[in-house]
């Protein structure tokens, strides 16, 4: 496997190698076993290939993760953290008790070894006292799955009890992929937007956020002109309020924005549809599904670890 493919590229190859088409039933997937190279019988649940795979072979996994964690206390300790949603390293640090040096010292360590990525802010705050700590994420799915829900509960498990596990996983199952549905969002708008600005390029795509004000998406092309983004998951269409509200963070960020770009999964409102602005583009779960299109073998990445 070639050095740290893309999200995107992991989840090409994913829905090409289980022979997924369907992006949603992809993405419930992908959200747990994504990274690992393992086929997936899409006929059994998550559930139970949950406890197959992974449940099933609690130890030689574990003694696989080690290898690059070292069974360190404070390396699992911070994983678990990002994996439940903690992802500024300032917070990750306040909340795991841990002082700057040590804990950038382990964050370093576990981005070396791909465990972790960082992701920087596409702007600096205006006023440097506004600037908030770096984001990170996880590189695998597969990966934050295992320290939100596995490994916080390895005593039980080691003990053939997966009631804890069972607790926390219910707790976590029904917005867990957001995350990772934002992060392809971002893919999507990387492809959509290539041909769209073919004479102006992106030259930077990611987030914005300071203390005050966080927007999913933004991105900067050659010319300095800037695009801002949100996503949106409820089962309503959005409402034209989505809009209005990210301009108003972008208004108290004192971002310069010259295009708008709004994902929702189940659509928009009438009052959306009457927009002829070619400033604003609209995208649905319709568009997120062309990210699967025109799969192929050439989309297969080769995966070295124990497969399950």
């Amino acid at each position: 496997m070639s050095k740290r493919p893309t999200l995107l590229q992991h989840f090409r190859s994913f829905a090409y190698q289980n022979n997924i088409k369907n992006f949603d039933i992809a993405l419930e997937y992908f959200t747990v076993f994504g990274g690992t190279g393992w086929d997936i019988d899409t006929s059994k649940s998550v559930d139970t290939l949950i406890k197959e795979k992974i449940l099933g072979n609690y130890e030689p996994i574990h003694d696989g993760i080690t290898r690059f964690t070292h069974g360190n206390g404070l390396y699992h300790m911070l994983l678990s953290i990002i994996a439940l949603g903690v992802n500024h390293e300032d917070a990750v640090f306040k909340k795991g008790r841990v002082g700057r040096d040590k804990g950038e010292e382990a964050m370093d360590y576990l981005e070396i070894k791909s465990l972790l990525k960082f992701d920087t802010s596409v702007e600096k705050p205006l006023k440097s006292s506004d600037g908030k700590s770096d984001r990170v994420f996880f590189e695998l799915p597969f990966m934050r799955f295992w320290f939100a829900t596995i490994s916080p509960y390895y005593k039980s498990i080691t003990e053939g009890d997966f009631s804890e596990f069972d607790e926390k996983w219910n707790q976590l199952r029904g917005n867990f992929s957001i995350l990772l549905s934002n992060q392809l969002v971002l893919e999507l708008v990387k492809k959509s937007f290539a041909t769209k600005f073919a004479d102006d390029s992106t030259v930077s795509i990611g987030s914005y956020y300071d203390k005050h004000v966080q927007i999913e998406i933004l991105a900067k092309r050659k010319s300095g002109k800037m695009l801002a983004g949100e996503c949106k998951y409820s089962k309503d269409a959005a409402k034209i309020n989505m809009l209005s509200s990210l301009k108003e963070k972008c208004r108290k960020a004192e971002l310069d924005i010259a295009d708008y770009v709004l994902f929702s999964k189940n659509g928009f409102s009438s009052e959306f549809e009457q927009i002829k602005d070619p400033e604003i583009t609209l995208l649905s779960h319709t568009h997120l599904s062309s990210l699967l299109d025109d799969l192929s073998e050439d989309d297969l990445l080769v995966y070295t670890n124990k497969k399950y």
